[in-house]
């Protein structure tokens, strides 16, 4: 069975979406996405740093649209592992924890991965929104389109929009390859 290491803030968590609420709750100000698109989300969201050690931030974040039924379909043919980068905000490791828990109860804490840097990680497919992650993995890559990589070259990179599509290549790839 082939494994796959998915993101979670910016693929299965909506957290553009929080800072965008976040953002208003504190300013009065409707960030609207071109605006903030091919900015680095420091430069998108001035108050990032105070958001992200807001208790409950990570925690309460939304899902993005359709990640918990794409990802259920996608878990029944692999091996699923979360891999977040958690070690920069330590509050986050028990609400990311948590907030997988809560909408994703099909995946074990053992397949949790709460860590610093991705580059360790081995799995045969990787997720993310982050061109950091993917440039160091070293099997298939799937870019997350998110607002600071969208207008960004994907390279080596297969970008997909949703999640939809994302489980329709998965899962036609499994049939193709159903030894895989």
């Amino acid at each position: 069975m082939k494994t796959i290491a998915v993101d979670m803030d910016g693929v299965l968590a909506d957290v553009y979406r929080q800072f965008i609420d976040m953002h208003f709750q504190d300013t009065g100000e409707h960030l609207v996405a071109e605006a903030i698109r091919g900015l680095k989300e420091r430069e998108a969201f001035p108050l990032l740093e105070k958001h992200v050690h807001t208790p409950g931030f990570f925690e309460n974040a939304p899902l993005i649209p359709g990640a918990k039924e794409a990802l259920q379909v996608i878990h029944e043919r692999y091996k699923v592992f979360i891999v977040s980068a958690a070690t920069e905000f330590p509050r986050s490791l028990q609400e990311k924890q948590a907030w997988l828990s809560r909408h994703f109860p099909f995946i074990s804490w053992q397949r949790m991965v709460f860590c610093g840097s991705k580059e360790i990680i081995r799995t045969d497919i990787m997720i993310d929104d982050h061109f950091k992650n993917l440039d160091a993995f070293e099997g298939e890559t799937y870019l997350f389109t998110q607002p600071h990589n969208e207008n960004a070259s994907p390279g080596r990179h297969l970008r997909v929009g949703s999640w939809q599509e994302l489980a329709r290549l998965l899962v036609t790839d499994v049939k193709a390859h159903p030894e895989g």
